[in-house]
């Protein structure tokens, strides 16, 4: 195998371009790789000396390759042969390739045990995939391979494509084998490329879903397609770790404590620059990666989180602009918020959705070392309410619940996955609190009951107010196995959504589950499941709910939901695209596996089945065909989710025992506006008259059972609002069944307002409070 120096003017840069192209290779299959870098830790330059030194320690009788950044890094690699003994010196071959994309390509090249020559040329083209990507030089030639004698077809499943690592690893297997192997992207026709070469792989910018053509020719063309097909259904090597559980918090619906604003942009106007700015921001750059290592290694579901953003603070490209910057006059605060601003505006302009997001890490990353360089700790506040313009839902599974009071949204919006996800963990939360001025540390509480958000509250009366909806949640916690049976004798049945089979276990009071959602349920995995896998995992929910009724919904997937192991095309809208039982009407097999699971564990408990995203009767009539025999006690029902299924419910419903309203996506549809979308996330109201209009209408015209799995039921008073409409039974996140229960015993339905009539959601709000 061939060894590898890298001569830099910095030898942490090159200390750090190492790291990287070591992680594409096992420990033990690396290249022998030697660094000449810097005349100390921290001064810049080389020295001829020590790359000679570094060009003996890596020799091998296949060859040295000599990767170098620039200027004197030159001169003293070719001054260094001067210095080594002949026999070595006509084995070393110096490479004009980039420095970090030429190592990792020449590095995962070498660990096959290629030529020198061969890994020279791969680190040459070292820069072919991001000049192919951004458009800035010539498109990459398709790579002359062999004609395939047999070929094969995979899915790059992996979340973020067939990016460096699973390339390497994909390299890896193919060079390991007497074949010639070429990939074609069959989703975007480019290819056929050279499968062994790393750079060439990365040009196809294979993306999740994606499906490659494998042609393979050679004595093992046979083997290396097996190989090939056995690591794409390993997710290339990408497996992501176990979900674990968050902890949660009060379940109440009002707060009290200091803001934690981090939606205001950290005030530079305060900062002096000094006379050693470069030193000063080495200094918060290292303050804030200790930070983000403490909170890596106490986060056990989302380390991977701080760890990207741990990246981005030691990027050498932005801390390069920014030292130039510094170099040039400008204070390291303003020249350090400048690069991560254009940095933010550059992932807000790419095409790959999660990739946009990243630029949320990028202005986290940015205002860590601002508020550092500033002394600005009131953001970084540990105990009290978070102000944030908009709720992500990473953000609300990773807050510590145990410490934060509540949190305050100015956007408005009650059905945004982060706002879900923050209900669902208990933690109080109020939304649409707008434009207020709100100081730092300055104390605030709300009510999101009222809806109230005040400044400088009377904190004897907030507390007090506390103090009442404790008492009243553990007065509802102790009572919450009793049926809500309400004053004018009506039962609501409350049961719990289900996406993970703690959710059950943890449900107090559940009358069961009215929503078990399979594409969550099984999200983690990267390969379809069995059906005796379903049945295991469907068995251990109902077990957690001591054998009541769950209801399965088959596998709800589109838009905002993928699901790993059936990837989808890409679809300009994908809202309005190919979501649930639209997805398998062409592909109906993992559909029909489904089914046969929640058929044989029908047989053991009892099971209601519901089809998602139905339109049509035709679409009604295909998914009855599909169950086919069902075993005694099993109830079919579809969702209701948007306004076409709403208006000719009854039609629908014809052989159902159930329909199950989805109040998160008929509001969206109804009022078209999506509830991710911030700007128009407010128009997203659930209580609007419209939407419980579509209500009201199928609960009179379904003919059947009419139950809500919506966000809406989770909701203590619209709760009663629905009950008082005609739903039958409400399906809730795990925190709130003990309130909603509690609520409805506590009301005459036939005394809620009528509030068809009403103006607006406001107006609907107002009704029933009073």
């Amino acid at each position: 195998m061939i060894g590898i120096v890298v001569v830099s003017h910095s030898r942490a840069l090159a200390t750090a371009a190492v790291g990287l192209a070591a992680e594409m290779v096992a420990e033990d299959n690396r290249p022998v790789i030697a660094v000449a870098a810097g005349l100390d830790e921290t001064t810049f330059g080389t020295d001829a000396a020590a790359v000679s030194e570094a060009i003996t320690a890596a020799d091998s009788p296949d060859g040295v390759l000599v990767l170098l950044d620039l200027g004197s890094a030159i001169l003293s690699a070719e001054l260094a042969l001067e210095f080594v003994d002949p026999e070595v010196a006509e084995r070393v071959r110096l490479s004009s390739a980039p420095l970090v994309e030429g190592l990792v390509a020449a590095v995962v090249t070498a660990s096959t045990g290629a030529s020198l020559d061969a890994v020279v040329a791969e680190a040459a083209r070292g820069l072919a995939a991001k000049q192919e990507h951004l458009g800035d030089a010539e498109p990459v030639q398709t790579t002359a391979v062999a004609a395939a004698e047999r070929t094969n077809e995979v899915v790059v499943s992996n979340e973020h494509g067939l990016h460096a690592r699973p390339a390497a690893r994909l390299v890896a297997v193919v060079n390991a084998f007497d074949a010639t192997v070429s990939l074609t992207d069959l989703d975007t026709g480019r290819g056929p490329v050279d499968a062994g070469s790393l750079s060439m792989v990365a040009t196809l910018n294979a993306q999740q879903g994606h499906r490659l053509q494998v042609g393979a020719a050679g004595p093992q063309a046979a083997e290396v397609l097996a190989a090939i097909s056995d690591l794409a259904a390993e997710n290339f090597g990408d497996t992501p770790a176990e979900p674990t559980a968050t902890a949660g918090g009060s379940g109440l619906d009002v707060a009290i404590g200091p803001a934690i604003v981090v939606d205001a942009e950290v005030d530079l106007s305060g900062y002096r620059p000094g006379d050693d700015e470069p030193g000063r921001l080495d200094k918060a750059v290292s303050t804030a990666a200790g930070e983000l290592e403490q909170l890596r290694d106490r986060s056990d579901d989302h380390g991977g989180i701080f760890d990207a953003q741990l990246a981005m603070l030691r990027d050498r490209k932005p801390r390069g602009e920014i030292e130039a910057a510094i170099a040039g006059g400008t204070p390291a605060a303003a020249a350090w918020k400048q690069t991560y601003d254009r940095l933010a505006r550059t992932f807000e302009g790419l095409d790959d959705a999660y990739q946009r997001e990243r630029a949320q890490d990028v202005r986290s990353v940015r205002d860590r070392v601002l508020r550092i360089l500033t002394g600005d700790v009131t953001a970084e506040a540990t105990d009290g309410i978070l102000v944030v313009p908009e709720l992500d839902a990473a953000t609300a599974a990773t807050v510590d619940a145990a410490r934060i009071a509540g949190i305050a949204v100015r956007a408005a919006g009650t059905t945004g996955h982060g706002v879900i996800v923050a209900r669902s963990r208990g933690i109080p939360l109020i939304t649409g609190i707008g434009g207020v001025d709100v100081p730092a540390g300055a104390v605030v509480a709300f009510d999101a009951r009222t809806g109230s958000f005040e400044l400088a509250p009377d904190e004897a009366t907030v507390r007090a107010t506390i103090t009442e909806r404790q008492a009243e949640r553990e007065q509802a916690a102790a009572q919450a196995d009793q049926p809500a049976t309400t004053l004018d004798g009506r039962t609501i049945d409350v049961l719990v959504n289900v996406g993970a089979v703690r959710d059950a276990a943890d449900a107090r009071g559940a009358d069961g589950s009215g929503l078990v959602r399979t594409e969550v349920l099984f999200g983690d995995r990267r390969t379809a499941p069995t059906v005796a896998e379903q049945v295991e995992r469907f068995r251990a929910v109902a077990d957690a709910l001591r054998g009541k009724p769950i209801t399965i919904r088959t596998w709800d997937i589109g838009g905002d939901k993928p699901l790993p192991f059936l990837p989808q095309d890409h679809e300009a809208n994908p809202f309005l695209g190919e979501r649930g039982l639209r997805v398998f009407r062409r592909r109906p097999q993992l559909l029909r596996d489904q089914l046969e699971a929640i058929r044989q564990i029908a047989a053991e408990t009892p099971v209601h089945v519901m089809f998602p995203m139905v339109t049509t009767a035709d679409e009604v009539e295909w998914a009855l065909d599909e169950l086919g025999s069902r075993p005694d006690g099993l109830e079919v029902g579809i969702m209701v989710e948007v306004p076409a299924a709403a208006l000719r419910v009854e039609t629908l419903a014809v052989g159902l025992d159930f329909v199950s309203i989805g109040t998160n996506d008929l509001t969206q549809y109804t009022t078209a506006a999506d509830r991710t979308n911030s700007a128009v996330a407010a128009l997203a109201d659930g209580l609007d008259p419209a939407v419980l209009r579509l209500i009201d209408r199928v609960v009179r015209k379904a003919g059947v059972r009419v139950a809500v799995c919506g966000d809406l039921a989770s909701d203590p008073q619209s709760a009663v609002l629905l009950a008082a409409l005609g739903v039958q039974e409400l399906s809730a996140v795990g925190p709130q069944i003990p309130l909603v229960k509690a609520l409805l015993r506590q009301t005459d339905l036939t005394k809620v307002p009528d509030v068809l009539n009403a103006r607006d959601a406001a107006e609907v709000r107002q009704l029933v409070r009073r």
